[in-house]
């Protein structure tokens, strides 16, 4: 089954609660945060003040994505804010394992998050340990870019079972 996660990045930041009690009231499965430092990718979202205002309204588990740059530095910082799982990109981190594990010993679900032009033969060492794999279908840093139709073919078939595996457990 898919899961539907609205990205919260799209919200109204003037009437955020309002927006946010859209989604609740949705069929959305989960919220999508995208937190961004404008070191790892160029713009800068949000930070804990509104991540935190988000789960105080949320009804339904956050989903935050990190393009960050040492994400292990803020892992404890994001699940006392309201993160139920955690996607961190492959590329900001440099012991991708040790960096799962915080997660995963922190409380939260684990995920992979990988650039486009990043191969997910990548993560095959660490698919057992990882919750989700979000596969970046535009370069991380920017709304409203073309969709790189590659990324639902990459690496074919292998990519997608295992997808839809992690999906299920």
């Amino acid at each position: 089954m898919p899961i539907i996660a609205p990205s919260i990045l799209s919200a109204d930041f003037g009437n955020l609660q309002r927006d946010v009690e859209m989604i609740n009231n949705s069929k959305a499965d989960w919220f999508h945060v995208d937190i961004m430092d404008g070191v790892f990718v160029p713009n800068i979202s949000f930070g804990f003040p509104v991540m935190k205002n988000i789960f105080k309204h949320a009804k339904k588990p956050l989903d935050v994505h990190l393009m960050i740059v040492n994400p292990d530095r803020y892992i404890t910082q994001f699940k006392e804010a309201g993160a139920a799982i955690l996607s961190v990109h492959y590329e900001a981190c440099d012991h991708l394992h040790r960096t799962i594990q915080h997660i995963k010993d922190s409380g939260m679900q684990a995920g992979v998050a990988i650039n486009p032009h990043t191969s997910v033969t990548l993560l095959e060492d660490l698919i057992q340990d990882i919750d989700l794999v979000c596969m970046m279908s535009v370069n991380p840093g920017f709304g409203g870019q073309k969709f790189i139709a590659n990324t639902i073919l990459k690496d074919g078939a292998a990519s997608q079972h295992h997808r839809t595996e992690k999906f299920q457990d």
